[in-house]
């Protein structure tokens, strides 16, 4: 049965709007800047970048603002004004071995070239409450600030690039090695998703899931309804270089840089017993959320898999529900009138009762 529109309740709405937007503005504490929310809520804000499929933190931390923190909603915001924009073009494929790190691990190699780079982390802190941020002291903020920046003055810079971990396995015949070319590049933003999806298209997918509905169905496999048992190859959050072709020489031209978190997880194969290998997911999204990246490793070498298994390893479930927006959307559209549909169930079970009590 088709939906049916409502008609009238123009005023309802509109005095429901005014009654949000004085949610948002109650209260005597100082009004919360886009600037404050891009530089402090860093997390936050990468977060609705990579599920509002747009790179741009002062847009993201506006959507913030507006939703006042619904994270769904924020996501659903970006992405809307995204579609507003023109398409200039498309940039080059990225070559993350040039990556600008800030941070790189690997929990299947300790000693590795390069060597491990915790950066920002808090992986190894205790989960205790500090009541220090409630009333933080400024010149206290500035005086760490300039310790901070002073000892990384004295120690040794960071190499401007560190080789691919997985290049490791690749030399010495470890790793399962697929055909994953594609002739054209699929674009889910302008064609719909199709099932079986090409890598490409199953890639974009993930990439602007939402994280916690990646990390759902990750976990589920990681815990043994499936059969990837990850380790991670490779951690890597840095800044990305974006090239295009320069519009007169054709040449890679490079026009700024993105922060991006890269996880590639190894994993033992099943598929072959006479020529075991190690296989490989990927995982790349916008921003600081390695939560997100190893998730996205994980299921994507999980649809990988072959044969039936469990839901987290068929693509055409993963990739039909991990969307927060479409998920956000098609629950909360239960709230809209469903009178005619329900009325018409109601109908039918009084019949069904009344032949019963006639039969």
């Amino acid at each position: 049965m088709a939906y049916v529109a409502v008609k009238g309740g123009r005023e309802a709405i509109e005095q429901a709007c005014r009654l949000t937007e004085y949610q948002r503005l109650k209260g005597e504490s100082e009004r919360i800047s886009v600037a404050q929310i891009r530089d402090q809520l860093g997390f936050l804000v990468d977060r609705v970048m990579g599920e509002g499929s747009l790179y741009a933190p002062e847009l993201a931390a506006l959507a913030v603002k507006q939703a006042r923190g619904d994270t769904f909603e924020a996501a659903f915001i970006l992405r809307a004004y995204r579609t507003t924009q023109p398409r200039l073009g498309y940039s080059l494929s990225g070559d993350t071995s040039k990556m600008r790190v800030i941070r790189r691990i690997s929990s299947a190699f300790k000693d590795l070239p390069g060597g491990q780079v915790l950066g920002p982390t808090d992986d190894y802190s205790l989960r205790l409450m500090n009541f220090d941020l409630v009333n933080e002291d400024e010149q206290a903020n500035r005086l760490a600030i300039k310790e901070l920046l002073t000892e990384a003055g004295i120690t040794t810079p960071l190499p401007d690039t560190f080789p691919k971990l997985v290049d490791l396995l690749r030399r010495e015949g470890l790793l399962e090695e697929t055909d994953r070319s594609e002739a054209l590049i699929s674009d889910i933003t302008r064609q719909s998703l199709k099932i079986p999806a090409s890598r490409s298209a199953a890639l974009q997918t993930l990439s602007r899931g939402e994280t916690g509905g990646l990390l759902c169905l990750a976990y589920s496999n990681m815990r043994g309804y499936g059969s990837v048992h990850p380790t991670i190859g490779e951690l890597r959050v840095g800044y990305l270089p974006v090239e295009v072709s320069h519009p007169h020489t054709g040449a890679p031209y490079c026009i700024g840089e993105i922060l991006v978190t890269e996880a590639e997880i190894i994993s033992k194969s099943y598929n072959d017993a006479e020529n075991p290998k190690m296989t490989l997911g990927y995982g790349l999204c916008y921003g600081h959320n390695e939560t997100k990246a190893i998730s996205m490793g994980v299921l994507d070498r999980a649809i990988q898999s072959s044969g039936p298994g469990s839901p987290s390893e068929d693509q055409e479930f993963v990739l039909s529900h991990v969307d927060g927006i479409e998920s956000m959307g098609f629950c909360n559209h239960f709230k809209l009138p469903h009178y005619v549909t329900f009325q018409s169930d109601l109908d039918r079970l009084r019949k069904t009762l009344e032949e019963q009590d006639n039969g």
